[in-house]
């Protein structure tokens, strides 16, 4: 098989860019070593940049997400009980989209059939090869029966554990990482959310926070220690705990229902430099993982890939290097200030458990300050919203 660029991973990096260099002219053959069932089941954050969300328009993927997402205008902000909004609208005019990462794939899967796009799924033994050369080659395997795909370039869309990071020689990259001392025990039950829009709560038992995947269904989580044990956890005691950390009227408005999942997510933040090494790109969770506070994990990865394909349209188009030996610094320009967001609102909202008495009450001024200064909201909105692209 000849391409013009081998796309190894079939989330949403992947499947966007496959999307973004069509409509470019540009070919390109998609692989993906689980299934479609497994990769459009697979759940993951669900919050869409206001940009995003218009590029998916775009792209002529929006039109389910603009009927089936939920439209937010604001967050709340708890701090022991007492919940100020960060109204979007008024503050940078423009809003953000609830719509579930795995909708997204299936919406952007169903594109690639409809448009005839080459894509393998439940392929195995993939590797790649040449990637100093000009001519760098995939090679895999589907049905038992061996594969090579010559591309021009290779983009690793395969996430943190895929095989094209680690391909990349020793010494070349070098990785930041910073592992947070409290994760997640996260919960999806049959209720209905306690408000229209994201609740992130403060509390001197913990953070909280209370989101939807619908009207009907609720996505809750409460801080915990990364190594809890999420059976341990009976539904009563979850609720309960969800009660407490909303505030006065939490037994009033955390409406319960069934619960349907349940697990433990750990807070990390990781950065690979640089993005690239020969004709090989990295792309989304191969190279940055965010906590999920600030839900820029599936926007990076989204930004990524259009710096890329930009990038592609230069050196196809008009012959240029210039702005592929500059992805790295471009996608790391935006990475890093996801980054920053990301810490901020993780360390501002949770309980630290090695926080001195200091700590707690300049984290309560803090609190208090970007819920009431409308120059701190702006900012928090800003970034919440995404910055401009």
């Amino acid at each position: 098989m000849r391409t013009q660029v081998g796309i190894i991973g079939a989330g949403p990096a992947g499947l966007t860019l496959s999307l973004l260099l069509r409509r470019l002219g540009i070919e390109s053959i998609l692989i993906e070593n689980r299934s479609r069932q497994y990769v459009e089941a697979r759940i993951r954050a669900g919050v869409l940049e206001h940009w995003a969300a218009a590029l998916y328009d775009e792209l002529g993927v929006g039109a389910r997400m603009r009927k089936e997402g939920l439209v937010h205008e604001g967050i709340e902000i708890g701090i022991n009980g007492e919940r100020r909004r960060i109204d979007f609208k008024s503050l940078v005019n423009k809003d953000i989209i609830v719509y579930g990462q795995h909708e997204v794939v299936k919406d952007l899967i169903q594109a690639q059939l409809a448009q005839g796009a080459p894509i393998e799924f439940e392929v195995s033994d993939t590797s790649v090869h040449g990637l100093d050369s000009d001519k760098p080659t995939i090679r895999f395997k589907k049905n038992e029966e061996s594969h090579e795909i010559a591309c021009d370039f290779i983009a690793g869309c395969d996430g943190f554990h895929g095989i094209c990071r680690p391909s990349i020689p020793a010494g070349v990259l070098t990785e930041y990482e910073r592992i947070y001392p409290f994760g997640w025990l996260g919960i999806l039950s049959e209720s209905t959310p306690p408000s229209h829009e994201l609740i992130y709560s403060h509390h001197e038992r913990g953070f909280a926070l209370y989101s939807m995947r619908s009207p009907t269904i609720t996505r809750a989580y409460l801080q915990c220690d990364p190594a809890e044990d999420a059976s341990r956890w009976s539904d009563e005691e979850i609720w309960a705990e969800l009660k407490r950390r909303l505030g006065p009227d939490g037994d009033k408005i955390l409406k319960t229902g069934r619960v349907f999942e349940k697990g433990v997510t750990a807070m990390r933040s990781f950065v690979t430099e640089p993005m690239q090494y020969g004709r090989l790109f990295l792309a989304g969770d191969a190279a940055h993982i965010v906590p999920p506070t600030g839900a820029k994990g599936m926007n990076l990865a989204t930004a990524d890939v259009l710096f890329l394909s930009r990038a592609l349209e230069a050196f196809y188009k008009k012959g240029s290097k210039e702005e592929i030996e500059g992805y790295t610094k471009r996608c790391l320009s935006r990475i890093w200030k996801a980054q920053r967001f990301s810490y901020f609102m993780t360390t501002m909202l949770h309980l630290d458990p090695t926080a001195s008495d200091f700590d707690r009450k300049r984290q309560i001024a803090e609190l208090d300050y970007y819920t009431s200064s409308e120059a701190a909201a702006r900012s928090l909105a800003e970034n919440y919203v995404g910055l401009p692209i």
